[in-house]
């Protein structure tokens, strides 16, 4: 009976490994169509663009044919019927011309639509088949036996969709905070300055000491409503991470996280410092900026540490503080701001540590590999 099942199970595997092939082949003959079309798609909009560029020459050669036509025949005395027969014939002529292009211009439009809609259709075929291969290798994986990795895999999957669900929630926050800052910030400002422009204007005409003033505060409140467009990009991307490097850049950023938070933080380098490759000092910095905004949210801490060390070959990270902490099973309310940053250190080879406990502060620990770009 177990040689029948183990037989069985063996050539239902072997199905699914034909189906899968199959699979695979349509999925590839698809992609293969549409390259295919995608290039018959450019060489039809290039005749499509030639005939409306030909039609458009042509529809202005007409206009003056047809003016020259109605020149000639209002005043036939000073043209001979030679004349009034070649502006007729001209006139004619491309307005059978523009006639035919504009029929052409028609079947190429409705062919255009006919490929763009094929590409659609292609599109969503190769992408049901690639799913299918997908899942025809997790079914074969399940028969295979493989049920506690099957079983590990579909865990990190949840996980790792659960995580893209919360990275995205994040995205739209941000995207939110960001818009709110510009409509409070910026753009009110913006409205305002403009306001006073138009009374500055006015101002001019009827008292010039008074536009004086106005022009001097104007200078004042666009420098203010600059400082703040440059402190929204700064929250965005810090232009200074390119131009003065990573330890400039997170030293400016703890000075002003000290200022906005009240949480006094020591930062300390050892090693030789030097610049890195952008992927790595864009990550260094994103993880410490999450170390603190955890510190910021969760800790209650009143002080907290940032340790960057530069060893030959990698990068140590230590982000540590004073906090209240947490036991192992509380935490889930900072378990996707971890996550984020595992998830950053795993994109470059790394690795994260977490060290707490209840009243006894949090300490993360970071190592990250350091390879050539």
């Amino acid at each position: 009976m177990e040689m029948t099942l183990e037989a069985v199970l063996d050539k239902t595997v072997n199905v699914l490994d034909e189906s899968k092939k199959d699979i695979f082949e349509i999925a590839e003959s698809s992609r293969k169509e549409y390259e295919n079309i995608e290039n018959d798609l450019l060489i039809i909009k290039g005749d499509l663009k030639e005939v409306i560029d030909k039609v458009d020459r042509l529809e202005r050669i007409n206009r003056k044919a047809r003016l020259k036509l109605m020149e000639v025949s209002r005043d036939f005395h000073h043209y001979t019927e030679g004349d009034i027969k070649a502006a007729y014939e001209k006139a004619e002529e491309t307005s059978v011309e523009i006639a035919v292009l504009k029929e052409k211009e028609e079947q190429l439009k409705i062919r255009r639509q006919e490929l763009e809609n094929r590409l659609i259709n292609l599109k969503k075929t190769v992408n049901r088949a690639e799913s299918l291969v997908s899942r025809v290798s997790l079914v074969r994986e399940f028969l295979k036996g493989e049920l506690t990795n099957l079983s590990e895999h579909f865990d990190e999957l949840k996980q790792k969709h659960n995580l893209a669900i919360k990275v995205i929630q994040a995205q739209e926050d941000e995207r939110g905070r960001v818009s709110r800052e510009i409509h409070d910030g910026p753009a009110q400002s913006i409205a305002n300055l403009v306001f006073r422009v138009e009374l500055t204007q006015k101002l001019m005409d009827k008292d010039l000491s008074k536009a004086k003033k106005e022009l001097k505060d104007l200078k004042k409140s666009i420098r203010l409503s600059m400082q703040e467009v440059r402190r929204i990009i700064y929250n965005l991307r810090p232009m200074s991470l390119d131009d003065l490097g990573l330890i400039p850049t997170l030293n400016r950023y703890i000075d002003r996280y000290i200022d906005q938070t009240g949480i006094i933080i020591n930062f300390n380098v050892s090693g030789t410092e030097k610049r890195l490759p952008k992927s790595y000092e864009v990550t260094i910095f994103r993880l410490i900026q999450e170390g603190l905004n955890n510190i910021h949210k969760h800790s209650n801490a009143s002080s907290g540490r940032v340790r960057l060390d530069y060893a030959s070959n990698e990068i140590n990270l230590l982000v540590s503080d004073d906090g209240v902490g947490f036991e192992s099973d509380e935490i889930e309310e900072e378990k996707y701001g971890l996550m984020s940053m595992e998830e950053r250190c795993k994109l470059l080879g790394g690795s994260l540590s977490l060290e707490s406990e209840k009243n006894q502060g949090t300490t993360i620990k970071i190592n990250l590999p350091i390879k050539k770009e």
